[in-house]
């Protein structure tokens, strides 16, 4: 199948690593040529690297923060017309009391989880509207729809999110913007893995302890396995392709049937 994106200019921001980069190696696949950010400077130039040499796709690395206003000024200027934007980025901390998140934590995930995406689809969607196409992409968490404990500095920034940006893609689909959010469950991710190893750690048990408590304990789903972030990437190039300009304002669950309702 032809998603009809060949040669369009995709940025992605928070792409160096997990649901991010299958995003990015998705679009590559499509012929899609990538800005691709995220912190880490290294990681991000190797991810670069490899997509490009895996894909033959130009792919442009931007080391920048897009939760803050400086890092969104980076990001647009190395990519001032995209006509796709995925954004993402590492999950925070597990919480075990959501009452004692101090504020300051609050705010660096409300920037993170909301603000930041938010100022960066207002920055992009003016160009789309002009040139008759654009898709834009969240990747938030079925946290959303289902509130958890642990997931709260994650789940209420991105809720928000996700009504903003479902809000917005009402008037701009007429103008062929499809903006969509994909809400994943638990992924084989570095971040997973680095929390099994901090849990482990915490609670004098083993990694694959940790692993098969959330696999098939409370925290799992109907599969009784974790997903594969190349799943997600698959999702995401196809709510970016042509086809997608009749989804619009959705908030797609991918989470092995974690979340048990019907809408």
């Amino acid at each position: 199948m032809d998603f009809g994106i060949n040669g369009r200019r995709a940025l992605l921001a928070g792409a160096s690593a997990g649901m991010g980069r299958q995003c990015a190696i998705a679009l590559a696949r499509e012929g899609a040529d990538l800005h691709i950010s995220a912190r880490t400077e290294s990681r991000l130039l190797a991810t670069a690297e490899e997509i490009a040499r895996t894909t033959g796709a130009r792919v442009v690395p931007v080391v920048a923060d897009h939760s803050t206003a400086a890092g969104r000024e980076t990001l647009l200027a190395a990519c001032p017309e995209p006509e796709i934007t995925v954004i993402t980025s590492s999950p925070p901390r597990i919480t075990e009391d959501p009452l004692a998140i101090e504020s300051a934590e609050w705010a660096q995930a409300i920037d993170t989880g909301f603000l930041g995406p938010l100022e960066l689809m207002r920055e992009v969607v003016g160009g789309m509207k002009e040139r008759g196409f654009g898709r834009i992409v969240n990747i938030a968490t079925i946290g959303v729809k289902s509130g958890l404990d642990q997931r709260v500095l994650s789940g209420a920034p991105k809720a928000a999110l996700v009504n903003y940006a479902a809000s917005i893609a009402r008037p701009m689909s007429r103008f062929n913007i499809a903006i969509n959010t994909i809400l994943p469950g638990m992924f084989e991710t570095p971040g997973m893995k680095k929390m099994f190893i901090d849990l482990a750690e915490k609670n004098g048990t083993t990694y694959a302890a940790e692993y098969d408590n959330w696999r098939l304990g409370t925290q799992g789903n109907a599969t009784g396995r974790f997903g594969d972030p190349e799943d997600v990437g698959a999702l995401c190039a196809f709510l970016c392709s042509r086809y997608a300009s009749y989804i619009v304002g959705q908030s797609i669950v991918i989470d092995g049937g974690k979340v048990r309702t019907v809408f």
